[in-house]
């Protein structure tokens, strides 16, 4: 095993690997569940989403990054689509600093580039018919007392949503001895997140001991993990787990890295629990990212 010491001083972390799943096997289901009961995250292999395409997706959005164009997009604070500059990136729940990181949201109705649109909107629409697939799949893993609370099918939740959004990430390169954070720890929103390889190592989950895992960023792979949404629908039988984008080697400059998360929401007026829509837990949530 190789441990590391964490910037901010009080962490530890161990890299550790997630046994990938083939989507193909026969038993997927019953492996999918007790990676997600048991991490909150799950690592996928054999699964629909093109690694060709997600590469030349990198390679485009890395370009129009650096060529500051991507300024014309500004972000809208109502439709929260378009360009994240740096200044305007959130801040984790708790933390005061920003993430170090820009980023483009999209959604089909949205704004983007012409030249950029057809690549983006083919992984997208790949995304939520397999998100709608691994829904299915959990669905089929719950207990009947837990299935007996849902409002509706899972898969149902994010059909004709408007609200599914998928995130160009562009992590810039800094130089050695920094202690920047890239993204602090924080739970994702939404239902499910999908996140195919990044083009740089990263990604670090939290067990419940407290410990810190590095998952190892292996080519073709994809992470699936369990958002806030999805933990209240389910009453916790599934955690949304903390995790967090660190340095591997404060010793040397650090590289840019690119990211491509897609994050499925349901529709707004989905029951999620006795508690919230799914509008109501998104609002709040923006309010405390400070995105409204």
């Amino acid at each position: 095993m190789l441990f590391r010491s964490w910037c901010l001083g009080a962490f530890v972390t161990e890299v550790m690997e997630l046994a990938q799943i083939s989507l193909a096997a026969e038993d997927f289901d019953q492996g999918f569940m007790a990676s997600l009961r048991r991490y909150g995250f799950a690592a996928l292999i054999h699964h629909p989403l093109d690694d060709d395409r997600v590469q030349r997706i990198y390679e485009a959005w890395r370009a129009f990054f650096g060529s500051g164009a991507a300024s014309a997009y500004a972000m809208d604070p109502e439709a929260q689509d378009g360009y994240f500059s740096p200044e305007q990136a959130e801040s984790a729940r708790g933390f005061s600093q920003r993430d170090y990181k820009e980023y483009f949201q999209y959604y089909p109705w949205g704004r983007c580039p012409d030249f950029l649109q057809s690549d983006l909107n083919a992984h997208f629409e790949a995304a939520v018919a397999l998100g709608s697939r691994l829904l299915r799949s959990i669905a089929r893993q719950l207990p009947e007392t837990i299935t007996a609370q849902l409002t509706e099918p899972l898969c149902a939740m994010i059909e004709q949503s408007g609200q599914s959004m998928l995130r160009v990430l562009h992590y810039p390169p800094f130089p050695a001895e920094e202690s920047l954070l890239r993204a602090a720890p924080h739970e994702d929103i939404n239902l499910l997140t999908l996140l195919p390889s990044a083009d740089g190592p990263g990604l670090e989950l939290q067990l419940r001991s407290g410990e810190w895992i590095s998952v190892p960023n292996r080519a073709g792979q994809l992470i699936v993990n369990v958002g806030d949404m999805l933990q209240e629908a389910t009453a916790g039988y599934l955690p949304s787990t903390t995790h967090r984008v660190a340095v591997s080697d404060l010793s040397q400059p650090t590289p840019s890295r690119m990211a491509l998360p897609m994050f499925l929401h349901p529709r707004p007026e989905v029951v999620l629990s006795s508690r919230y829509t799914a509008r109501e837990y998104l609002s709040q949530r923006l309010d405390e990212l400070r995105l409204k």
